[in-house]
């Protein structure tokens, strides 16, 4: 048997919605087409304890409700993890929380997006770097994408490169290394989740003059987005 497709949960859906649609990391196999038998999830944020990193044959860290600046232990000790692992050139994709938490385990810088709260479809436009890179020369030059988040990449790691922004963040996503990506947007979430998800906190989103509902008119499928995780895997999952 391969050795397993690491997810390190770092949060999770609400009990609520993760009853209808699935949590993060269910969601993210269903993404990247992976059978429970090919996947392993540590719950990092509740206490649970990694393998070394060659116990697996790629990683792909989720989204949280949790800040990185809040510099949780448990944040810690995975940021520390993650730096091991690129060490051994292990394959990783951060998605969200992930996206932030391998920036500062690099020695980038996250925080507050000082533009507010990203929620709903945005479009994301890719840089010219993105046209010889082998994971993201296939996408267009601008496609739709799921955004759910508060804090973003501020500073980037001085050897990372920016292969793509949205309206509101300069570094939505990142290479990291040859096989280490992250991305701001989500590319597991369906459009059915984030119009659940905003009309469960539209409350939450109009105490930030944001609203939910109308957001949800503008919710769309994402194909582009939602394809990068399998091709991902493809191109980078150790044999």
């Amino acid at each position: 048997m391969p050795a397993p497709v690491l997810i390190i949960q770092t949060g999770d859906a609400n009990q609520t919605l993760k009853s209808s649609y699935g949590g993060y990391a269910q969601q993210i196999q269903s993404a990247a087409g992976l059978c429970a038998d090919d996947i392993e999830v540590v719950t990092v944020c509740e206490g649970q304890v990694l393998r070394a990193p060659r116990s697996y044959r790629a990683v792909i860290i989720t989204g949280s409700p949790a800040m990185v600046t809040d510099r949780e232990d448990w944040s810690e000790r995975t940021a520390e993890w993650l730096r091991e692992a690129a060490q051994q050139q292990m394959p990783m994709f951060g998605i969200c929380y992930g996206h932030q938490l391998l920036t500062h385990a690099f020695g980038g810088e996250v925080g507050y997006n000082p533009c507010g709260r990203a929620a709903g479809t945005m479009h994301v436009e890719m840089l010219d770097c993105c046209r010889k890179d082998p994971l993201l020369a296939e996408l267009p030059p601008s496609f739709p994408a799921h955004m759910l988040h508060m804090q973003s990449v501020l500073r980037p790691q001085a050897d990372a490169t920016v292969m793509a922004r949205s309206p509101m963040d300069p570094h939505h996503m990142l290479k990291h290394a040859d096989n280490i990506y992250s991305t701001q947007f989500h590319p597991e979430f369906s459009p059915d989740f984030v119009r659940a998800h905003l009309n469960y906190y539209a409350d939450v989103y109009r105490g930030c003059g944001i609203d939910a509902h109308a957001l949800c008119d503008k919710v769309r499928d994402t194909p582009q987005s939602t394809g990068l995780l399998r091709r991902f895997l493809a191109l980078h999952a150790r044999r």
